[in-house]
């Protein structure tokens, strides 16, 4: 009976120290984050494409696609996984070798401007708008990822809960910048002339097909 009432008193303590809290924030982190990688993989996943439907236009910019091919190998490189948040010099690796990748196919697509051919391939419109919604869709898996280790970071900077998070060692998680998540959700606009498609953006929201 008296290591029941011990374990009862220690339960409540832990509990209104914030214990509990960290155990339902880490849950939190962990299901947010699950949708950031794969949502990079798949935009990685169409830089193939379409590197391959601009490379066959007339004086296409080679250095854009290696930069882009580059790019999208060092990014993929870096296994995503939810314990980056606990390693703030590999989360900002990863955070680098993505933003690095985004702004490659940026350049790309100012780049394919210049070629009303290009501008006017189906192929290239679908695989833009696939684009879009992937810029999108990382953007929206960012900042459910944001919230989550936002929470569990004001847990431990709060009293009584900071003395827990000293006890059991957690410590203030890495974060993505919010600053340009705008930026991330508006990917450049593309005219396609006189084709009447749409660019990313306008329409159905975020372009996504």
């Amino acid at each position: 009976m008296k290591k029941f009432l011990v374990a009862l008193v220690i339960a409540f303590g832990l509990s209104g120290c914030g214990y509990n809290t960290y155990q339902t924030t880490d849950e939190q982190i962990k299901a947010s984050w699950a949708e950031v990688p794969n949502q990079y993989q798949r935009r990685a996943d169409l830089v193939p494409n379409l590197v391959n439907t601009v490379e066959g236009a007339a004086a296409f910019e080679q250095d854009t696609l290696v930069t882009v091919t580059n790019a999208r190998s060092r990014a993929t490189a870096i296994h995503a996984t939810p314990a980056l948040v606990n390693d703030p010099a590999a989360f900002a690796k990863l955070e680098a070798a993505q933003g690095e990748l985004s702004s490659a196919l940026s350049r790309l697509l100012v780049v394919a401007e210049k070629f009303p051919d290009l501008k006017a391939n189906t192929g290239f419109r679908d695989l833009q708008a696939q684009r879009g919604g992937s810029e999108n869709r990382i953007a929206v898996a960012r900042n459910r990822s944001i919230q989550s280790v936002q929470g569990d970071n004001v847990a431990i900077r709060s009293f009584p809960s900071n003395l827990t998070a000293r006890v059991f060692g957690y410590a203030i998680k890495a974060n993505f910048t919010v600053t340009d998540e705008k930026a991330i959700a508006a990917p450049p606009a593309v005219s396609f002339g006189e084709s009447g498609a749409q660019t990313p953006g306008s329409g159905s929201p975020g372009g996504q097909k």
